[in-house]
């Protein structure tokens, strides 16, 4: 039997810690839920270990000093690029997997010569984690550009024990992410120089060829057709007004922003994104695929599914979403069945809710999740290709047909001039 070390809440909110025997950590992690207990902390209590280490600290009290004056020069909020986040969780992960515990792994880490932000997020977390603050705590005070998703998860790994998968599997959705803003970005370039070229050339008709086309009609006496009459006044709407219309638009913007951002705002726009035609589908897709992705990850490796649940809803950016799981954490910690749960609260895909029922059947839902979260990934790329397919089209489609429409007016205006100056020459 081990002696296992715990910190959480009770079932009231109280804060709640002490020492437990259990076999196994998964065992320990069931006791503390039939004690309805919420754990945040669970560590493994070794006599041997401890002692080892009070001995180090005594005969490494200079080394403690100056580790202290270093800390001292070390402050929060280091900034880390995309491919920065990528390589610090890439790197723990790996120095994990292969058997050390977490602060050998960030001092591995922090002595590492070439100067980065990551050698300096990593001498700042190991400093807090030895003070004795959580990884995920010292997670948020490092850097914002973790995120509160990481965090979560990373907490969520610090109370299953499975820090390593969880990052292994974080640091793979980092870089399919950072793949897919690559792919958008470069499948956008040829459409953006298609739209900026667009919108020159049409500010050059609008507010050159435009005003010399009124004096040629102004010296012909021409009726102006139709065509050229609207463009006609669209360019002298555009020269008057076009400030107004851009300053109007972005109030309107910033009104916009300032509104999502409020609570009531966000939890609007976060469903309302999930209706827009091509958008709305692949954000749906992308949280079923973090959703079970992380509920496999958590449950295989021992946690309880009203814990798992718990801590998922933690780390769920969409507020709509995570309203719905905070509702079928409730329902389950009633006794329902997780499928029954989704069923009740609605809005889940019926084919997600089938297989998660044969996943609860067979006894194996974290396997099960695995593989649904696998389908989710396959239909994010596909979604991803469609739109790829879709949105150039679309952009240089309306683009060119803009361009059309305003060449055609043109044209329009000067085959009347020049039947104008003929008719005045016949005179």
């Amino acid at each position: 039997m081990a002696v296992f070390t715990y910190q959480g809440t009770g079932e009231k909110g109280e804060r709640r810690s002490g020492e437990i025997e259990a076999a196994s950590r998964s065992e320990a992690l069931r006791r503390l839920s039939l004690d309805r207990i919420q754990p945040l902390k669970l560590v493994a209590k070794v006599a041997e270990v401890v002692a080892a280490e009070k001995a180090k600290g005594q005969s490494a009290r200079p080394q403690a000093a100056a580790a202290r004056s270093r800390r001292e020069s070390l402050s929060g909020n280091i900034r880390l690029s995309n491919a920065q986040v990528i390589l610090f969780t890439d790197e723990l992960a790996d120095f994990l997997h292969s058997g050390l515990q977490l602060e050998p792994a960030l001092q591995s880490m922090e002595n590492r010569e070439a100067k980065s932000p990551v050698k300096t997020v990593s001498a700042f977390l190991r400093e807090k984690v030895r003070d004795g603050t959580s990884f995920s705590e010292a997670l948020k005070m490092a850097s914002p550009d973790f995120g509160e998703l990481y965090c979560n998860l990373v907490a969520a790994g610090e109370v299953s024990g499975a820090m390593a998968p969880l990052l292994q599997r974080q640091a793979v959705h980092l870089v399919e992410m950072q793949d897919l803003r690559s792919r958008v970005q470069l499948a956008l370039i040829y459409p953006s120089v298609i739209v900026v070229a667009g919108i020159g050339a049409v500010a050059v008709f609008m507010t050159v060829l435009v005003p010399q086309m009124v004096n040629l009609f102004a010296k012909t006496g021409s009726a102006i057709p139709l065509p050229t009459y609207i463009l006609i006044k669209m360019s002298h709407f555009t020269q008057h007004y076009g400030l107004f219309v851009a300053a109007t638009a972005a109030v309107l913007i910033t009104l916009f922003i300032t509104y999502i951002r409020q609570p009531a705002g966000q939890r609007w726009w976060d469903e309302a994104k999930l209706r827009i035609p091509l958008l709305g589908p692949l954000l749906s897709a992308a949280f079923y695929a973090q959703f079970c992705q992380t509920m496999s990850n958590l449950l295989q490796n021992g946690l309880p599914l009203l814990t798992a649940l718990k801590l998922m809803s933690r780390a769920t950016g969409n507020v709509f979403y995570r309203g719905l799981i905070l509702r079928i954490t409730d329902l389950v910690g009633e006794g329902a069945s997780l499928t029954r749960s989704m069923k009740t609260v609605g809005n889940i895909p019926p084919d997600l809710r089938d297989m998660v029922k044969v996943g609860e059947q067979t006894g194996d839902l974290g396997t099960t999740l695995e593989k649904i979260g696998q389908r989710y990934e396959k239909r994010i790329r596909e979604s991803v290709d469609r739109i790829m397919s879709v949105v150039p089209f679309i952009v240089i489609s309306g683009l060119g047909l803009m361009v059309l429409l305003i060449a055609w007016s043109m044209l329009s205006g000067i085959y009347g001039a020049m039947q104008g100056l003929q008719a005045q020459s016949h005179l």
